[in-house]
This record gives structure tokens, C-alpha cells and sequence, in this order.
């Protein structure tokens, strides 16, 4: 297997499936049978927030959720909301995330990625195409 693609409509009912489809391809990918509730967690936390972006901004475009097993299982995410809306608070440090004056929208995402980094030892961020959306990119180690 090289790559599973899975996209859907930003509801939040597809999460689960998404998290469904992830802990299976962990599974078969050999990931460590300790580490699948953690894939669960990471997968849930990181589409949920994608789904809560498009819905925020009126996106209908699907979410985009990639699944790889080359060298290491890892888990790409993408939506495509302003990158303002869906980066900004990642560099935060989280003593900065309690602050009262961030919107209930930009706390949920930095939370978001305070968890995220809580789940996930190797987690990348991005921009992707021109300014329009956000990669989650999340990596864990496969025994095979």
C-alpha cells in the first residue's frame, strides 16, 4: 500500500469515519498496537478542526485526509480556509492561548494544535497553495 485518500464533505458526523479509516490503515501500516488510540486522537482532534474552519468560513469544499505507510505511517490533513484562520495560533505558547482577549474561534484552534502536539511527536504545520488552506502532517514510527 502507498497512499489511502479519503475526502469529504466538512460535517462534523465524517470525523469519525476518518478516524475509523486512520486507525485501520495505522494498524495494517504496523503501527504499534499502544500507539492506535493516540492515532484515533490525532486524527479526530486534527479533522475536527478542519471541519470547524470550513464551517466558520461557509467552505464547501472537502476536507482532505491522506494516509501513507513509505518508511513511516503518516497522516496529512488539509483544508482550505484563509491560512490567518488555520495557522495563526500554532507558534503560540500556551500560556498565551488562555488569554481571554482571542476569539472562542482562533482559541479553539490554537487549542487544537496544543493537543495535537500533546498526541503526535512529529507534527508539521503548513501553508499550502497560495495562501488558501493548512497542511497537518503527522508522523508515527511503524514496526514491521
Amino acid at each position: 500500500m502507498a497512499t489511502v485518500k479519503l475526502s469529504f464533505s466538512p460535517a462534523p458526523v465524517h470525523v469519525r469515519t476518518a478516524r475509523l479509516v486512520g486507525v485501520a490503515v495505522a494498524r495494517r501500516a504496523g503501527v504499534r498496537e499502544d500507539l492506535l488510540d493516540e492515532v484515533r486522537l490525532a486524527i479526530g482532534e486534527a479533522c475536527t478542526r478542519a471541519v470547524a474552519l470550513h464551517r466558520q468560513y461557509g467552505l464547501h469544499d472537502p476536507v482532505l485526509v491522506e494516509m501513507s505507510d513509505s518508511g513511516a505511517y503518516s497522516v496529512r490533513v488539509v483544508d482550505r480556509a484563509p491560512i490567518e484562520a488555520g495557522i495563526g495560533l500554532a507558534a503560540l505558547p500556551p500560556d498565551e492561548l488562555a488569554k481571554e482577549s482571542l476569539s472562542e474561534d482562533a482559541l479553539t484552534t490554537g487549542v487544537g494544535f496544543a493537543l495535537l502536539a500533546g498526541f503526535v511527536e512529529d507534527l508539521q504545520v503548513r501553508p499550502v497553495d497560495e495562501g488558501i488552506g493548512t497542511e497537518v502532517r503527522m508522523v508515527w514510527p511503524v514496526g514491521r
